[in-house]
């Protein structure tokens, strides 16, 4: 364990190569050792560039343009890697050897910690994070909110002198939400490390954190100071400028269940499965009915995206099936996983749990013609819907951007922008809305209602209770007893 930390930022800024606007810029700050930071913003407002510079992970002068001061306890952040543990946004980021317990392991290994101590460190901070798998488990196998506890749990056991947490509890069922903050908890208050969180939801850690920093949708500074006092100062630009404040209600109505459609899908018997050995779901049977939700929740690793990606035809059927209605088949027949992939297309988009996996063009804008151009649509309807979406969404100033550059917001948002451009008939969408700041909740949510209203069927696997009770529907949760009883409407 090392000792806190005191970071200090004096006009510092870092300009992303190939960007013509920097990420941050001219921010100054001074953390003292032992502070407990939320630090919030829009999407894109450089919250993770912040992190990442902290962490000393930003590269040279090959990578971006450095400008100001950022040291950490008066030295370059790269000269303390060792005392800083980060986890970041994306939770397969995170994971570094292919079993649990050697994951977990490995920073206290790189620390030179003496061998005899390291299981114990796996046994705590697996426990503290709630992640009850075996040590032995193959990290592939785990879910991603799984991935989103091994990360945390490696970060813990190294006992750092400064924690750094990119979204920590983005992809965390309820029960994970709190276990994760307790844990988050427990430590800084028996380690006294410095603390860093960014995450949108702000009422689960205000009541931790002794100081807020916000910034705004440049990569300035909007606000700093203590949580009560920002928040009552400046709820009104903040929530204007994105960030979700306790407390504050959106002003989105909720759309009212009306009476079932025919269906567009079934499934029936279903039993599904990663891998084609183990089925982790069994005996599910229900219908996705058009112009409606289909709202998908459980715990994590229970198999809500494998049931997301059966549905979606991307994943065979363990046994039982899932059938289309006659009007959606394909060429080769009522069960989507035996169609091509042209033929998905306009009958079944689907938005992955990783927006990076679904990512092909060079440019924020080829990204969304890649499907129009796929079905051969005329250049100037091309245009038109790739228009419409990216100011929809917030992504017009981003349009000449590679995608993999993009914020996590931004990556999810263009992620679900690229199968509605298609125009299919049932959307399946594993966390929408993770990563968003409240404008682009709001924005994404409003236009799955609008595709509900023209009456597309949304499929969406969710921890967001906001969703939930926003896009109405049918409800589906999924429990812990493998059979048809672990589907409640």
């Amino acid at each position: 364990m090392t000792r806190p930390a005191r970071i200090e930022a004096a006009g510092w800024g870092w300009r992303y190569a190939g960007r013509k606007a920097p990420a941050v810029r001219d921010v100054t700050f001074t953390i003292e050792p032992g502070e407990r930071v939320l630090l919030l913003g829009a999407s894109g407002a450089g919250k993770s560039t912040l992190l990442a510079g902290i962490a000393g992970l930003l590269g040279g002068a090959d990578e971006g343009e450095l400008s100001g001061r950022l040291t950490v306890d008066g030295e370059a952040p790269e000269a303390q890697r060792g005392r800083v543990g980060l986890v970041l946004q994306d939770p397969d980021a995170g994971v570094v050897l292919s079993r649990v317990g050697d994951d977990v392991a490995f920073g206290c290994e790189n620390l030179g910690m003496p061998p005899a101590e390291i299981p114990a460190r796996i046994a705590e901070a697996l426990d503290d994070v709630g992640l009850d798998v075996p040590w032995d488990r193959s990290t592939a196998q785990l879910s991603g909110g799984q991935k989103q506890r091994l990360a945390i749990a490696g970060v813990l056991a190294m006992r750092p002198g400064v924690v750094l947490l990119d979204e920590p509890t983005a992809n965390l069922d309820p029960t994970g939400v709190r276990e994760v903050r307790t844990a988050i908890e427990r430590a800084v208050a028996a380690t006294g490390s410095t603390l860093i969180v960014i995450e949108h939801r702000t009422e689960v850690w205000a009541d931790l954190m002794t100081r807020v920093i916000v910034l705004d949708a440049e990569g300035g500074l909007l606000a700093d100071g203590a949580p009560d006092a920002v928040f009552a100062s400046a709820g009104m630009a903040l929530a204007a400028a994105g960030v979700w404040v306790p407390g504050q209600a959106i002003a989105l109505p909720a759309l009212a269940r009306g009476a079932d459609a025919a269906p567009v899908l079934a499934a029936r018997e279903l039993a599904v499965s990663r891998d084609g050995r183990v089925a982790v779901r069994r005996g599910l049977s229900f219908d996705v009915p058009a112009g409606a939700a289909t709202v998908i929740t459980g715990p994590n690793g229970i198999g809500k995206s494998t049931l997301a990606l059966s549905l979606a035809g991307l994943l065979p059927e363990f046994s039982g099936e899932v059938v289309s209605a006659p009007e959606l088949a394909g060429r080769r027949g009522r069960r989507p996983s035996t169609w091509r992939s042209r033929e998905l297309l306009t009958r079944i988009g689907t938005v992955f749990q990783e927006p990076e996996h679904q990512f092909l063009a060079q440019t924020v804008r080829d990204e969304l013609a890649v499907g129009p151009r796929a079905l051969r649509h005329a250049d100037a309807a091309v245009s038109r819907v790739v228009d419409e979406l990216l100011e929809r969404l917030g992504l017009a100033r981003l349009a000449r951007a590679n995608p993999f550059t993009l914020s996590g917001g931004q990556k999810r948002r263009l992620s679900v922008a690229t199968v509605l451009a298609t125009g299919p008939r049932v959307v399946v969408l594993d966390e929408p809305t993770f990563g968003q700041d409240r404008v682009g909740w709001i924005s994404l949510v409003h236009l799955l209602q609008e595709e509900i209203g023209r009456g597309t069927a949304v499929v969406t696997v969710t921890h967001d209770e906001g969703v939930v009770r926003h896009l109405g529907g049918r409800h589906l949760e999924l429990v812990a007893d493998a059979s048809a009883e672990g589907v409640a409407a």
